[in-house]
């Protein structure tokens, strides 16, 4: 018997003592859901997860999918045979193409029935390539060529040629939920990413100014968040409209003062929001210094409007090429880059404030004598869109 899987290795849960068992049952829930829509079977042993009995022609959308899952290290496309140290060597010489090359066979033998160790194993393995490939030569240090053999218990052994890194960190769900103030920048959708990669469920939470901001601008940060959920899961997505708390602020505000207030503004609706949904953090794409807004005093003034809930800014010591490469390695970059405006370009002043007074900023945002009826009215006519991982 032959046949291909998919093995799957996970990473820091390893570091869990007694608690392992939750984060490893959230993982495999993850995985499973995944897997939707594809006929296989997921199979558990000890620290080892294969997915097996599916049809062949998936295999390479079986790895892409598994790659999007936080909490897996690693992964391997392998043959599994029966522990037979002909069908070992056979299967071991398909991962040998007929090329000059150096090689060695490492052998993992978990199996201690076995009449042969490791060693014995590995050295067998390889004198049956040597004699069936001219161009093989042994190195044991730096070959171009490692095949591997993993034998384990209960008669099966998987043999492999290459390890492909996953997505890592931890699994969705075992952090909590945050929510996402997601504009239709590079930014925000990485600052989802990296928290989900930290085990973070997210919601988002995004201003639309209609009609100053167009439609094609809100369904881009749909789309954005669209994207996301092929790694995070289910995105419950907050679309509030912004436009009268924008007319009031140019209309009362300072000119240099008016981002400032409007971020203010923002991060205390997404908390009011937050709350309501069950999250316990907020999550901002901010970088230290990349604009007025994202000063440390501006982040401070920022702050002042938060009531209680933490502000997680996983941007915040990153540079704009990191920021852009994670987008175009998770897909986000080529809708970051349409050129729709969100509603932080609309009224944008001149000269914004650089280093905000926190005093000024109260008593600026204290002449909207209707302010917390506009926030009401706006947290009263949210859409919200639920979106869930597209495979």
């Amino acid at each position: 018997m032959k046949s291909k899987v998919v093995l799957l290795r996970y990473g820091e849960i390893f570091l869990k003592g007694r608690n392992k068992s939750y984060f490893e049952k959230l993982l495999i829930d993850n995985i499973k859901a995944k897997l939707s829509g594809i006929d296989c079977e997921f199979v558990r042993t000890q620290n080892r997860y294969y997915i097996e009995n599916y049809d062949e022609s998936l295999t390479d959308e079986i790895v892409r999918r598994m790659k999007q899952v936080f909490g897996l290290h690693s992964l391997s496309v392998a043959t599994k045979v029966k522990t037979d140290y002909d069908l070992l060597n056979e299967a071991a010489l398909e991962y040998a193409p007929d090329v000059n090359t150096t090689f060695r066979v490492t052998v993992n033998r978990a199996d201690k029935s076995l009449d042969k160790n490791s060693a014995q194993i590995g050295a067998d393995i390889g004198a049956y390539i040597l004699k069936r490939r001219a161009g093989y030569k042994v190195d044991l240090h730096r070959p171009q060529l490692e095949i591997k053999v993993d034998i384990r218990e209960k008669g099966f052994s998987y043999v492999f040629c290459g390890i492909e890194e996953c997505a890592q960190g931890m699994p969705v769900g075992c952090s909590g939920k945050g929510m996402l103030l997601l504009s239709g920048g590079f930014d925000s959708p990485v600052a989802g990413y990296r928290m989900a990669r930290r085990g973070m469920q997210i919601c988002a939470v995004h201003y639309h100014s209609f009609p100053y901001t167009s439609e094609q601008a809100k369904q881009k940060v749909i789309d954005l968040a669209q994207v996301l959920t092929a790694y995070t899961g289910d995105i419950k997505l907050f679309i509030v409209p912004f436009t009268q708390i924008q007319f009031a602020i140019h209309e009362k505000c300072r000119a240099d003062y008016m981002i400032t207030i409007m971020r203010r503004i923002m991060i205390n609706i997404a908390e009011r929001l937050a709350e309501k949904n069950g999250c316990g953090a907020l999550i901002t794409g901010e970088s230290l210094g990349q604009v007025a807004s994202q000063t440390l005093q501006s982040l401070t003034v920022t702050n002042d409007a938060v009531n209680g809930l933490p502000v997680f800014r996983p941007l915040i010591g990153m540079d704009k090429y990191e920021i852009i490469k994670t987008s175009e390695q998770i897909g986000t970059y080529k809708l970051s880059e349409l050129p729709y405006q969100d509603c932080c370009t609309v009224f944008l002043p001149k000269n914004p404030v650089i280093k905000p007074s926190l005093d000024i900023a109260k008593k600026e945002q204290a002449k909207i004598e209707d302010l917390e009826t506009l926030i009401e009215d706006a947290i009263a006519n949210v859409e919200t869109v639920e979106l869930s991982p597209m495979e």
